[in-house]
């Protein structure tokens, strides 16, 4: 879930940088919200993990995702900030969808 988080929000834009997009699209946002509490409540409602047969989670399971997810978004955001500065490079050619 964390690293989807990063996934949805590297793939908003093509070459705009997130900061200057901004995070105004309210369909986007719900989704993340959604996606984020039907985790916590398939995780943490009492019976619940019993009849879908998974484990009940620690909550410091959630956090070695975070650099994952970091990870990812900074990487992209390199990608693109390349991409800006050299249109038509190899770069673009090979990770421009």
């Amino acid at each position: 879930v964390v690293v989807q988080w990063a996934d949805l929000i590297i793939c908003k834009t093509r070459k705009n940088s997130i900061i200057h997009q901004k995070m105004t699209n309210k369909a986007l946002n719900f989704g993340l919200v959604f996606e984020t509490a039907l985790a916590v409540l398939l995780c943490y409602t009492p019976g619940l993990s019993t009849g879908l047969r998974m484990q009940p989670l620690r909550f410091a399971w959630w956090f070695p995702a975070i650099p994952f997810s970091l990870l990812i978004f900074v990487y992209d955001e390199c990608r693109r900030y390349i991409i800006r500065r050299h249109p038509g490079c190899w770069l673009e050619q090979e990770t421009y969808y």
